[in-house]
């Protein structure tokens, strides 16, 4: 039998659940991002001259042969998965598929689902061979480089020896993010026409996203900071920028996303940033996300001259009470202060909230429907509080209410998790009465026509299917019932 080629690793985003099923996901529909982690993974380690091919069972839902091709004719002597909690179970199974057909293979997985979890996975699933906990590119370049052997010398990882799972401690120095290579956009099959933003939430396409930053200073309790704990690192303003204008020389780029919990903490670059792109205008728009502190009037005026479209902001809840439980500066005046800066300089603005948080009760909902109301926010994002392992409620959320942990349905599109004197009926119930009353709004209808002359492929994408739309809105699945 030949042998396994030692310097290739096959790396897979995988769906979460069967391909069959894809076409009834309404998530697919309405958003496909591109799974940056593993293309600044696969750049990271082919600037090393190891072979990296991703394959994105998201965005191709029928990858399974391809996946399997490639295990035949590369022979490679590693597969890793990129996973969330949602989608881990998937890889476990088509780790154990790749072991069925390429004996010898050895399985990584890394993500904030098995960096929060670390010697748990490793005991429980004896299909995954060893897990990257933290920050992955030099801890996965380490092991392969090695051939799997010795990882008791592999910072970052947990592996198994004669005792049991052992994790040799998280990496001390992280890397200098501007000395990495931009992600590997182009091993990304059908990249950008495949993958596409939410809906309403981009002017023009082809669009993407970019991630400039790792981490987050702040330690909200509904947070997974397992991979990058409280650091923070960014991007200077000129590797951003020379960033931008490779996805738009190399790809057709007019659009971007920038998928970073604090895209203004550091506000020099920011400044910087935006001052690049008036100097030298690249003809593109950018989305952000923000939180107020990090914002003020001079700022949103610098960032929409410099093309900002839209601005996300975490609100959460809009019951001060329940927000000062869960994170810092729960100043709810203060926060619609910027709201209203941000609406005064032109740029639009997506609120982001959960539902169903330890402590709420439908007075908390209701407060929350009022507070969004009462503001100019242009489109919001209602998730369902789901608390994953590596979050701080993760660990007392027994005593705070019921909680079904089902990982396969954790991607908060559904109440696991139930407050106490609520119940999931009544959650679901007030989740459907929040969108339908934002959505029949006359302002809110007014913006939305207005997005046909400024985002017209957005119109396009909800004409097409209008269907599953409607289907969500009546049904709050997911997963569209199978017609009989």
């Amino acid at each position: 039998m030949a042998q396994l080629n030692s310097n290739t690793i096959l790396l897979v985003h995988p769906l979460g659940y069967g391909s069959q099923d894809a076409d009834r996901d309404i998530s697919r529909k309405t958003n496909i991002m591109p799974p940056l982690g593993l293309a600044s993974m696969a750049a990271y380690l082919e600037q090393r001259n190891i072979s990296a091919p991703i394959i994105d069972c998201y965005a191709h839902p029928d990858a399974l042969p391809l996946i399997q091709q490639i295990l035949h004719d590369q022979r490679p002597a590693f597969i890793g998965f990129s996973c969330t909690t949602s989608t881990f179970l998937d890889g476990v199974r088509i780790g154990k598929m790749a072991k069925s057909l390429l004996p010898g293979i050895r399985t990584v997985f890394g993500g904030a689902h098995v960096s929060a979890l670390k010697e748990k996975i490793l005991e429980s699933f004896p299909a995954v061979d060893f897990v990257v906990a933290g920050e992955g590119e030099e801890t996965l370049y380490e092991l392969i480089s090695a051939g799997g052997t010795d990882p008791g010398q592999v910072t970052g990882l947990v592996y198994r020896d004669a005792t049991g799972p052992v994790f040799t401690g998280y990496r001390k120095k992280l890397l200098d993010l501007d000395s990495l290579p931009f992600p590997a956009y182009e091993k990304l099959a059908g990249y950008p026409d495949r993958y596409k933003l939410p809906i309403f939430n981009y002017p023009k396409a082809p669009n993407t996203s970019c991630i400039s930053s790792r981490g987050c200073p702040y330690a909200c309790s509904y947070c997974d900071r397992s991979v990058f704990k409280r650091s923070f690192r960014y991007n200077s303003a000129i590797y951003l920028y020379e960033h931008l204008r490779y996805l738009k020389e190399r790809f057709g780029i007019r659009h971007i996303n920038f998928y970073d919990d604090q895209f203004t903490f550091n506000r020099q670059r920011v400044e910087d940033f935006c001052n690049l792109m008036i100097n030298s205008p690249l003809g593109m728009t950018f989305n952000c996300a923000v939180r107020a502190e990090h914002i003020d009037y001079n700022l949103l005026q610098l960032m929409k001259a410099a093309g900002c479209w839209m601005i996300s902001l975490g609100i959460e809840t809009g019951d001060e009470d329940l927000l000062a439980q869960h994170r810092q500066n729960a100043d709810l005046n203060m926060l619609a202060e910027k709201i209203r800066l941000i609406h005064r300089v032109g740029i639009r603005i997506k609120g982001l909230l959960m539902m169903g948080l330890p402590g709420e009760n439908e007075k908390s909902i209701q407060r929350s429907m009022d507070y969004i109301f009462s503001l100019p926010v242009d489109d919001f994002n209602l998730s369902k509080f789901t608390p994953f392992p590596g979050s701080p409620l993760y660990q007392e959320i027994d005593r705070l209410g019921t909680f079904d942990e089902n990982w396969e349905k954790m991607d908060c599109m559904e109440f696991l998790f139930v407050p106490k004197d609520m119940t999931k009926e009544k959650l679901d119930e007030l989740f459907i009465h929040f969108y339908r009353s934002h959505y029949t709004r006359p302002k809110v209808l007014l913006g939305y026509a207005a997005m046909l002359w400024k985002s017209p492929d957005s119109w396009l994408r909800f004409i097409k299917d209008l269907g599953s739309f409607i289907r969500f809105a009546r049904s709050n699945q997911r997963m569209a019932r199978q017609e009989q």
